[in-house]
C-alpha cells in the first residue's frame, strides 16, 4: 500500500522509519518530511493547515493509509474531513472529539471521571474566576500545579512551590501567555511519583499495548529549568514490571477504551497516557492522541513486529487478532537542541557529523528540526536531532548515544547528559 506520514519531526520520522521496511508497503511519503526521512521515503512539500491540498495530494500520490503523526491536525478536525473527503482512506488518527482527549484537559478530566480512571483531584477556571481559583489554592497543599486548557505544545503545564508564585503564573496564563489555550486553566493536586509514558493502538473497541517509556521534560541535568517538548526518553522502564503494568491496564487501558466505545468516538490510532507512579499505583496525569516526542524515536525501536500490519488491522477495526512483538532490549534517545532552546534559539547553523561511521550499528539518527539548505543540512528548530541506540542494557545504550552525538556538531549545540542515569539503580 501508498502510506503518507503527516509530519516533520522526530516522531513522524521514527514512525516512517519503523514501517519503511514493511512487506506491505509499496511507496512512503513524509509530508513534509525533512532530511532524513528523505534517504527512505519521498518528501512531499505542503502546509499542515491547509486540508484541502492534503486531501489534493493524498488523491494525486494514490495515498491508502494516512498516519498523522502532530496533534493539531487531529483536534481541528483533519481526520473527519478526510473521512468525509475521501471515504476508502485509512487514517491512523481519531476524529476532532476523540482528539479533544488532548485538546481539552478539561473535557479529559471529565471523562477520566466518568469512567473511574484515576487521576489527581481538580478543578477548572476562567479568567472571570480568579478570585475563585486563587481561593481555591488555599485549599490545596504544594507543590500547585496548573495546566492551560488547550494545546500549548507541551509548554502549557507549570508547577509553582509557593501560592504567591501560583497566584502569579495564573495571572499570566490568564492575561494570554498561552494564548487561547491558556483561556481555562485546571489547578491540580501535585502528584509525587515518577512519571511514565504508556502507549497504545486501538481500533476504538480492542487495543495494543506497545512499549512504555519514560521522558526528560527539563531542560536542564537532574530535571532542572523550564521544561521542554522532551530532551531524551528510555524504554522500557525498571520500575514498570509485569505486576505495576497489570494495574496500569485494568485500571486505565481498559477503561480508557470502554469510554471511548461507549462515547461512540470515532478513534482510529494511538493513545499516549501520561502516567504517575504513585506508590505503586498509577494515576493518569494526561492523554495524548499521538505518540509521544521524543518517547516515540525510543518506543519505534523496541517493536519487532510489523507496525505497518498492526495500522492496517485497526484501521480495518481487526486489531483483536493481532500480537505485538516487543524486543527484550533497552532503547535511549538524547535530544540534541539548538542553543537557547526552550527559549530564543539561532537558526540555520550548518550540522557536521552526521554521516560519520562511529561503528554504533545499532544507534539511529532521527532528524526532527532540520532543513536543506545549498549542500549543507542546517538547524531549523529547537529540538534539533534525536540519537537513538539500542542494546541488551540501558547504561550500554546509553553509552552508545553519547558516543555517536560526540561526532555531531552545530554551532551552540546542547543535550543532556544524564538522561537514564535516574533509573539506573531501580530493580
Amino acid at each position: 500500500m501508498n502510506v503518507l506520514v503527516l509530519g516533520s519531526g522526530g516522531r513522524e520520522s521514527s514512525i516512517a522509519w519503523k514501517i519503511a521496511d514493511s512487506p506491505l508497503l509499496k511507496h512512503l511519503y513524509c509530508m513534509p518530511g525533512n532530511p532524513g526521512t528523505a534517504s527512505f521515503a519521498t518528501n512531499v512539500d505542503c502546509n499542515l493547515s491547509d486540508f484541502d491540498s492534503i486531501a489534493n495530494h493524498i488523491s494525486d500520490l494514490s495515498v491508502d493509509m494516512l498516519i498523522v503523526g502532530p496533534e493539531n491536525p487531529l483536534v481541528e478536525g483533519l481526520t473527519d474531513f478526510l473521512h468525509e473527503r475521501i471515504p476508502s482512506l485509512m487514517v491512523i488518527g481519531p476524529g476532532r472529539e476523540g482528539a479533544q482527549l488532548e485538546g481539552s484537559k478539561d473535557f479529559a478530566k471529565s471523562f477520566m471521571a466518568k469512567y473511574s480512571i484515576p487521576t489527581a483531584a481538580y478543578r477548572t477556571f476562567d479568567a472571570t474566576e480568579f478570585d475563585d481559583a486563587s481561593a481555591f489554592l488555599e485549599q490545596i497543599k504544594p507543590p500547585y500545579v496548573l495546566k492551560a486548557d488547550g494545546l500549548a505544545a507541551g509548554k502549557g503545564v507549570i508547577i509553582c512551590q509557593s501560592i504567591e508564585e501560583a497566584r502569579q503564573e495564573l495571572s499570566s496564563m490568564f492575561g494570554g501567555r498561552f494564548g487561547r489555550a491558556g483561556a481555562k486553566v485546571l489547578i491540580e493536586e501535585y502528584l509525587d511519583g515518577i512519571e511514565l509514558s504508556v502507549f497504545v493502538l486501538t481500533d476504538g473497541r480492542d487495543y495494543l499495548m506497545l512499549p512504555h517509556a519514560k521522558d526528560y521534560k527539563r531542560v536542564g541535568e537532574g530535571d532542572t529549568g523550564p521544561n521542554t517538548g522532551g530532551m531524551g526518553s528510555v524504554s522500557p522502564v525498571p520500575f514498570a514490571d509485569d505486576f505495576f503494568m497489570s494495574k496500569v491496564e485494568e485500571r486505565i487501558v481498559k477503561p480508557t477504551v470502554r469510554g471511548i466505545a461507549c462515547e461512540g468516538m470515532k478513534y482510529c490510532g494511538f493513545i499516549f497516557i501520561g502516567l504517575m507512579n504513585c506508590g505503586g499505583d498509577p494515576y493518569v496525569i494526561e492523554y495524548n492522541v499521538r505518540m509521544g516526542d521524543p518517547e516515540s524515536e525510543s518506543v519505534m525501536r523496541r517493536i519487532d513486529s510489523d507496525l505497518l500490519k498492526h495500522l492496517q488491522a485497526a484501521a480495518k477495526g481487526e486489531l483483536s487478532s493481532e500480537k505485538i512483538e516487543v524486543s527484550p532490549m533497552s532503547s535511549v534517545t538524547v535530544m540534541a537542541v539548538s542553543g537557547g532552546y526552550p527559549g530564543s534559539y539561532g537558526k540555520g547553523f550548518p550540522i557536521s557529523g552526521l554521516d560519520v561511521d562511529t561503528g554504533e550499528d545499532d544507534t539511529v539518527i532521527f532528524h526532527a528540526g532540520t532543513k536543506v539548505s545549498g549542500a549543507d543540512v542546517v538547524t531549523s528548530g529547537g529540538r534539533v536531532l534525536a540519537v537513538t541506540s539500542l542494546a541488551t542494557s540501558l547504561d550500554e545504550a546509553r553509552k552508545a548515544s553519547y558516543r555517536r552525538l560526540a561526532n555531531i556538531s552545530f554551532e551552540g549545540i546542547f543535550y543532556r547528559s544524564d538522561i537514564g542515569c535516574d533509573l539506573l539503580d531501580l530493580k
